[in-house]
């Protein structure tokens, strides 16, 4: 509409409703599908089928809009089925479900990351990587600045989620007892009744949680191990949409080609930008020499070895998402080409290094296996 119609270009406010529209309506039509399919088996079975976080009724059209564009969340996430808007819609005594203390422990990191946030952007602009003067510095110095770029786009993330989040829990919304056991995105996990509960016990008894709101794990998402993890740590009701959604109906049943299949669908999903493209097609390659490594060198290693080897895998999957961010922040294909030449696609360099490396060590420990169990079969038949 834009390109031929010459109407004007949607604001990132708009652009954001679409993306999580598009994450609610797919996961609303699957609902409605698995609603009727359970419909289905009861009425041939002649009992009923309990399933967790199966919706309670067909929504209409108007249930639908509502849920679509529902005030919680509508600009900036977190992604919660219809189910879930359905339970908030429904909560027994909600006012004695517990907000102001959530929301203040939420809260509470958020002024550090916004003061992180400007100064390191002050400190470290990203229209700095696009000038010439940034292409005649130093090799390591080009190396070092998508370090402060990633650090800024973290806490930009950061702040706007865990706000987000306390919209959330101010409103009681994604509040689920502590034994519903939830998950980001999807809600319980086990089976319960709030009305049941409410009839037993009295409500300031029940230990609540707001983990199906929860999108961001500041801390694992800096500090674990694998680039693997740090992918479930980040935008969480969205990875879980995409693991639900995408990752489990790929064609290919391959790891490394669910993956990339997964990283496709994201990448479109964020939009036609290159360097979204660029950068989500670079998780499979490093997913595979992390899981290259991980066989050929880590299973060997001692305990002391081990934590060694990990303290070294952070501090690469740290850089990888460093690299990988800067095709997400420049957007186009020529300048975040013209970023990774600058380093001499390193990263992408590495990652070939260590899937040939770990694959190569695979290989000679079953070489080496094998040989010696034709020395054993050798062996045997001498003494025979």
């Amino acid at each position: 509409m834009v390109t031929y119609f010459g109407l004007p270009a949607p604001t990132p406010f708009a652009n954001a409703v679409q993306l999580l529209l598009t994450l609610k309506l797919v996961s609303v039509a699957s609902d409605i599908q698995e609603f009727r399919q359970v419909k289905k088996q009861e009425v041939t079975s002649f009992s009923k089928s309990p399933l967790t976080g199966l919706i309670s009724s067909e929504p209409s059209m108007w249930e639908l809009l509502c849920y679509s564009y529902c005030y919680i969340g509508i600009m900036t996430g977190p992604f919660y089925r219809y189910r879930t808007y359905q339970d908030w819609l429904n909560q027994i005594d909600s006012l004695t479900i517990p907000s102001w203390e959530p929301f203040l422990l939420r809260l509470k990191m958020a002024p550090v990351y916004g003061i992180f946030f400007l100064l390191v952007s002050y400190l470290f602009p990203l229209e700095y990587v696009k000038s010439e003067e940034f292409e005649e510095r130093a090799f390591l110095f080009r190396l070092f600045y998508m370090m402060p770029v990633f650090f800024v786009f973290r806490m930009r993330f950061y702040v706007a989620w865990i706000f987000a989040e306390c919209s959330c829990i101010a409103a009681g919304f994604g509040a689920y007892p502590k034994e519903a056991k939830s998950r980001s995105g999807g809600g319980p996990t086990v089976d319960y009744s709030p009305a049941e509960r409410a009839a037993d016990e009295s409500s300031e008894v029940v230990q609540y949680d707001y983990e199906t709101i929860k999108n961001i794990d500041c801390y694992n998402t800096d500090f674990c191990v694998k680039v693997k993890h740090g992918m479930r740590y980040w935008n969480m009701s969205v990875q879980w949409w995409l693991a639900q959604y995408i990752y489990r109906n790929a064609p290919v049943k391959s790891f490394i080609f669910k993956s990339a299949w997964t990283m496709l669908i994201s990448a479109y999903w964020h939009g036609i930008h290159p360097g979204y493209y660029l950068s989500f097609l670079t998780i499979p390659l490093c997913l595979a020499a992390e899981d290259a490594m991980e066989r050929g060198l880590r299973e060997r290693l001692s305990a002391t070895g081990k934590s060694v080897f990990d303290w070294v895998q952070w501090f690469f999957k740290m850089r990888s998402y460093d690299y990988m961010c800067m095709g997400f922040v420049l957007l186009t294909y020529s300048e975040t080409m013209r970023y990774w030449r600058s380093i001499y696609f390193l990263i992408h360099v590495l990652a070939v290094g260590f899937l040939l490396l770990g694959n190569g060590l695979v290989f000679l420990e079953k070489a080496k296996r094998k040989s010696k169990r034709e020395r054993d079969v050798t062996a045997e038949q001498c003494i025979q």
